[in-house]
């Protein structure tokens, strides 16, 4: 098997491990989603703190004790995560896995407008009308929510964020969750133990199983995001910008056919609006992707491109 099909293997098992998060967290109940997510927190230090020490990988600790910007750009990036998982758990557990979904489809767009706006690089006609087309479609699902989708707004921009502030790092995967979650372990450690000293948690009280869960949550956050590095090192930035949609159509599905949200007909268009600028987007992609032979040299370098280079949660 070759190097990149077995990156593509990789990246697939990853993208269709997040498609399937929603019925991960919905097993989290009635834990909470603050409750959760400073569970995720801590059980995501513990467990990349053994991977890094089986891999005895601590070099990097040194290097982030010489870069104070590093460690300044890693706890904004943590924070942002943090927004976002945040942001997922409580739309997963509030029966809204569909808006969720909407949130990861709208993400690409999200990180266009942040290429042009904050990094200065040229979007391309084609890109431009993706994103029109995208908000159009925002403005559908806002007369059809009766409110702006929110959860998919704050999923979208705050992991769009995310993905600007990590494109400036340069910590590996496994390396940089464990920064991020250390960050934000302290506030997760605390509010834990206030919630347990006030009668409140329902860690360790609701069944075996569900203690099992809660601390395999870490377990579940590193796991695809360790598959998704060893696909990221193997397959071309366009075929991860592909694959990348396979979680939310996932997600979606779980929506609609498990938990049996509502799909009304004008929130149907939204969602058809926004496959239709992910398909101009992907199209242009797959149209401006280098020719076999073509070095990176050659291409337009300032241009914004599929953001796939990271995972979607």
């Amino acid at each position: 098997m070759s190097d990149e099909r077995r990156g593509y293997l990789y990246g697939i098992g990853a993208y269709v491990l997040w498609g399937f998060f929603p019925i991960y967290f919905k097993h989290l109940q009635p834990a909470s989603p603050l409750e959760i997510l400073a569970h995720r927190v801590i059980w995501s230090v513990v467990f990349v703190s053994l991977l890094l020490a089986a891999m005895r990988n601590w070099a990097f600790v040194k290097r982030l004790a010489r870069s104070p910007k590093l460690l300044g750009g890693l706890t904004l990036a943590a924070l942002l995560i943090g927004a976002n998982w945040g942001a997922y758990i409580y739309g997963v557990n509030s029966d809204r896995v569909v808006e969720t979904a909407l949130g990861y489809f709208i993400t690409p767009l999200v990180i266009v407008l942040l290429g042009v706006t904050v990094q200065r690089e040229k979007v391309h006609a084609l890109q431009w009308v993706a994103v029109g087309v995208g908000a159009v479609a925002v403005a559908v699902l806002t007369v059809d929510y009766g409110h702006l989708p929110y959860i998919a707004l704050i999923l979208a921009g705050s992991f769009g964020t995310y993905s600007l502030v990590k494109k400036r790092m340069s910590l590996p995967p496994a390396e940089g969750l464990f920064v991020e979650s250390s960050v934000l372990a302290l506030p997760a450690l605390v509010y834990v133990a206030w919630l347990t000293t006030a009668g409140d948690a329902e860690f360790g009280h609701v069944s075996a199983t569900h203690t099992v869960l809660m601390i395999f949550s870490g377990l579940a956050t590193a796991l695809p995001l360790l598959l998704f590095a060893a696909a990221a090192n193997r397959v071309p930035m366009v075929g991860i910008g592909i694959l990348q949609y396979i979680a939310p159509i996932l997600q979606l599905a779980v929506g609609l056919l498990i938990y049996h949200e509502p799909m009304p007909p004008a929130r149907l268009a939204g969602f058809a609006l926004v496959w239709l600028a992910l398909i101009i987007f992907t199209v242009d992609a797959l149209r401006r992707r280098p020719r076999r032979g073509e070095t990176a040299a050659g291409t337009t370098a300032a241009t914004v491109e599929p953001a796939a280079t990271l995972p979607p949660r």
